[in-house]
């Protein structure tokens, strides 16, 4: 019975301390959460909520209730003819989904691999690697908006020094509009951010190499090992919960890109991305609602995205993988 007795009470203390540190857990996370809630939450529920009225920027407090017509609407022309308008009947609006699913996977899939590489080049033991690695965060400590208008004189048709490369190594014939011409935005957009974005990518991985029990690689020297095979049985399976980090951080920065397109490339309809419209839509066009809506669609988009991959990735929120 006094066995009992004390096994209860000890468990009856557990019980209380768990409770007590999930108590103190709530009252130091509370005043965090109550300023998330204001400068994100609210603003998110009214943004969601504009996107369902008919609001205007000069007339934000007497906006009516219009429900979807934003997203969709079928617009009867009275003669048994009609046509779907919205945001979701709108081929700009789905242009841009296009554009900035097409630039996140390109771009993420090629940071990757230059981040991976740069990963393992600054991993390795040589001299002078300390100024290795703090000169190749420059890119990334570079604000965007001084990149893209770097590389947008760069690459300048006239006067760009990547065009008059280019021509004396025999590359192209003439000069190249790489930011104004259809064909070749999109890449220059590429080109900015993979250059930008690869040493953030590089710096996560580093981290998960570093992680990495050097006595594995010596083991697999000693037993002669290929490189190449230890990466791919060793240490990429290591680096994993590293690099699925990396890949959730940099696709959530890349599906909301506005200002490098938006300084880079302006008004190009091979570029907008959805941040873009949305932009556009609230400031510039005075369609409030209908850049609202733009921007509600956007916050479900990465949403789901987000979701995908965790569920494929097999990302485990609370640690570990």
């Amino acid at each position: 019975m006094a066995a009992s007795d004390t096994a209860t009470a000890a468990r009856s203390r557990r019980s209380n301390l768990k409770a007590e540190r999930i108590r103190s857990s709530w009252i130091f996370l509370a005043p965090m959460l109550l300023v998330l809630a204001f400068v994100a939450g609210w603003p998110l529920l009214k943004t969601i909520w504009f996107g369902f009225t008919d609001a205007s920027l000069d007339a934000l407090s007497s906006a009516d209730f219009i429900g979807f017509n934003n997203y969709l609407e079928w617009v009867d022309y009275g003669d048994g003819d009609g046509e779907w308008y919205g945001l979701l009947a709108d081929p700009d609006w789905w242009q841009a989904v296009y554009n900035t699913v097409f630039f996140s996977l390109v771009s993420v899939f090629f940071e990757t691999i230059f981040g991976t590489i740069v990963a393992l080049v600054l991993h390795a033991e040589f001299k002078g690697r300390g100024f290795v690695r703090a000169a190749v965060l420059i890119p990334w400590a570079i604000p965007t908006i001084v990149s893209a208008k770097m590389w947008a004189w760069m690459m300048n048709d006239q006067f760009g020094i990547l065009n008059d490369l280019f021509l004396h190594i025999g590359v192209i014939s003439q000069p190249i509009a790489w930011t104004a011409s259809a064909d070749t935005a999109m890449i220059a957009v590429l080109i900015v951010d993979i250059w930008k974005t690869t040493p953030f990518m590089a710096l996560l991985i580093l981290a998960g190499l570093q992680m990495i029990p050097q006595d594995i690689y010596e083991a697999a020297k000693i037993d002669g090992i290929n490189p190449v095979k230890v990466f791919f049985r060793v240490t990429l399976p290591l680096i994993k919960p590293a690099l699925a980090v990396a890949v959730i951080f940099r696709a959530l920065d890349a599906l909301r890109v506005f200002d490098l397109i938006y300084v880079l490339t302006p008004n190009n309809s091979q570029t907008k991305t959805m941040s873009v419209f949305a932009q556009e839509n609230l400031f510039q066009f005075d369609k409030f609602a209908y850049g609202s809506a733009a921007s509600t669609l956007l916050f479900l988009v990465i949403g789901v995205i987000t979701i995908v991959y965790l569920k494929i990735a097999r990302v485990d929120l609370e640690g570990g993988r």
